[in-house]
């Protein structure tokens, strides 16, 4: 897996958004994320935003983190907040979410971010085992769904 930095408006990881999009709304039945994202939240230093490639040079996983600092939605200085970690249906299981996750986190520690928070929903049994099992536990919520029953936010220190 080759990762690479990407901006949130580059073809690929548009191409990946629509696709996660589609996941959401068909687990959620919403139209997908309604968190407003902008290409800069995600560019250095105060974020990132990377596409994971195959052997054959396909986007096959993605996400980003962009910084918060204390806010009305519930954010804490020195936020680093996920955002659109994705991995395409034929390439899952195979550990790429963990590896992009850990880029992540190296990358927001290296940036200053003091710890990594992120909001997943109660249909992403998957996405909340493997942010369990990566030393993520459960937070205050924060953001765009913190009033949402089904939402839930965890957190790992930096």
């Amino acid at each position: 897996m080759n990762i690479r930095r990407v901006r949130f408006d580059h073809p690929d990881a548009l191409k990946l958004n629509d696709e996660v999009q589609a996941e959401y709304h068909l687990r959620y039945g919403d139209g997908g994320d309604a968190t407003t994202l902008d290409a800069a939240d995600f560019d250095p230093p105060r974020g990132v935003y990377l596409i994971a490639y195959d052997e054959r040079d396909r986007p096959v996983a993605t996400g980003g983190w962009r910084s918060q600092d204390r806010n009305e939605e519930g954010n804490e200085n020195g936020d680093a907040e996920l955002k659109r970690m994705f991995v395409v249906a034929e390439m899952r299981g195979r550990g790429l979410a963990r590896r992009m996750l850990t880029a992540l986190e190296e990358d927001a520690r290296a940036a200053g971010r003091v710890r990594m928070v992120l909001e997943t929903g109660t249909k992403q049994p998957e996405a909340i085992a493997l942010y369990a099992s990566s030393g993520y536990g459960p937070c205050v919520k924060f953001g765009y769904y913190r009033h949402y029953e089904d939402s839930r936010c965890y957190a790992k220190q930096l």
